[in-house]
């Protein structure tokens, strides 16, 4: 664990200075589908317990207490745009945890013009990708997992076959209600294009998480750091484009260089907290710093960052809800529901004459 965070570390420090935007293909794989995770900020892969959820941020993360776990979620998106996932787990005692989901997200329809204007009708265009999980322990403490991901694009009349695969390890330690978790995320490939012969890559990236629930008060404090490999996340604003209301404030002479540094060391980080009052409802707040710095306006930035949400659990299913800020204009709204298949098969009765 040790030398895997240390490598992690030092890919900052000798990574490249490139911005994240527009940098790979099947960007949809890194939305968050997860009500409880969008409510912690958009990412987590930290958390060990038995919402199945987890398991497709960190496949390190499914665990026997997620078997015979079904989740749903849905996300009322922007502009017509809605996605989901949906998955179930099941545990085998010598080969480990198994999970098996869908998730999938829908542009909506789109009106079909010539290079005149004139109309020629409509097209869609929607991706999908299959997750298979694995994981089992291989120390004391120690899970490790893998995420296989085939990947179908459609985009009007282009169509693209990819495979990508996460994974991760988790230290976790229930005594404590401590986990600490390095995850690669989309290693992979195109196998076909959308159009011969331009290949692209996939949206990778490194992260790293830890999680803790204090001892003597109902809290769980979450830390996520995202884009391990590259330093710089902040963009500079051409000059000529400076009076866009929505553009990042330029930077003054006095403190430059120390904001600099700590602002784009903000930026990989996301934050969580999570009230636990009771073992059936949880309520959550996230900070994400770079989602607040890239969609805030300079002269007000409201709760652009922010978001929350809460959960209800029940004998044989569960609740959540989140909404994430994304910007003054709206947020995003996240629903997830969970069954306990086991809690509803029936029991054999023997009638006894």
């Amino acid at each position: 664990m040790k030398k895997l965070f240390f490598f992690a570390m030092l890919l900052i420090s000798v990574s490249g200075f490139s911005q994240i935007g527009g940098n790979g293909v099947y960007d949809f794989l890194n939305l968050t589908n997860s009500a409880r995770i969008a409510a912690l900020g958009g990412t987590n892969i930290s958390i060990y317990d038995d919402d199945l959820n987890f398991a497709r941020e960190n496949p390190a993360l499914l665990n026997d207490s997620m078997n015979n776990r079904l989740v749903l979620n849905y996300v009322n998106y922007f502009a017509g745009v809605n996605y989901g996932y949906a998955g179930y787990a099941q545990e085998f005692k010598k080969f480990g945890t198994v999970s098996v989901g869908i998730q999938y997200i829908n542009y909506g329809n789109f009106i079909a013009a010539d290079e005149t204007g004139t109309i020629t009708g409509d097209f869609g265009a929607s991706d999908y990708a299959l997750n298979i999980i694995w994981a089992k322990d291989i120390y004391k403490n120690v899970r490790a997992g893998i995420d296989l991901k085939p990947v179908y694009s459609h985009l009007e009349t282009y169509n693209s076959f990819g495979i990508a695969a996460d994974i991760g390890i988790t230290y976790y330690k229930s005594e404590t209600n401590f986990a600490a978790s390095l995850v690669f995320k989309n290693i992979g490939t195109q196998i076909k294009p959308y159009y011969k012969g331009h290949y692209e890559p996939v949206s990778f990236d490194i992260q790293a998480g830890i999680s803790k629930k204090l001892e003597h008060a109902p809290f769980r404090v979450n830390v996520t750091a995202h884009h391990l490999y590259k330093w710089n996340l902040r963009y500079d604003v051409p000059e000529d484009v400076t009076q866009i209301s929505f553009a990042q404030e330029p930077d003054t002479a006095k403190g430059e260089v120390l904001y600099n540094i700590l602002d784009n060391a903000a930026r990989h980080l996301i934050v969580g907290i999570e009230l636990i009052p009771l073992k059936s409802f949880y309520a959550s707040i996230g900070y994400n710093h770079q989602r607040h710095q890239e969609m805030k306006l300079i002269d007000k930035s409201g709760f652009t960052g922010f978001s929350w949400g809460f959960g209800i659990k029940l004998k044989k299913m569960g609740f959540s809800f989140g909404r994430a800020s994304y910007h003054l204009a709206g947020g995003s709204n996240h629903f997830s529901v969970y069954f306990d298949i086991s809690k509803f098969e029936k029991k054999e009765r023997v009638e006894v004459n």
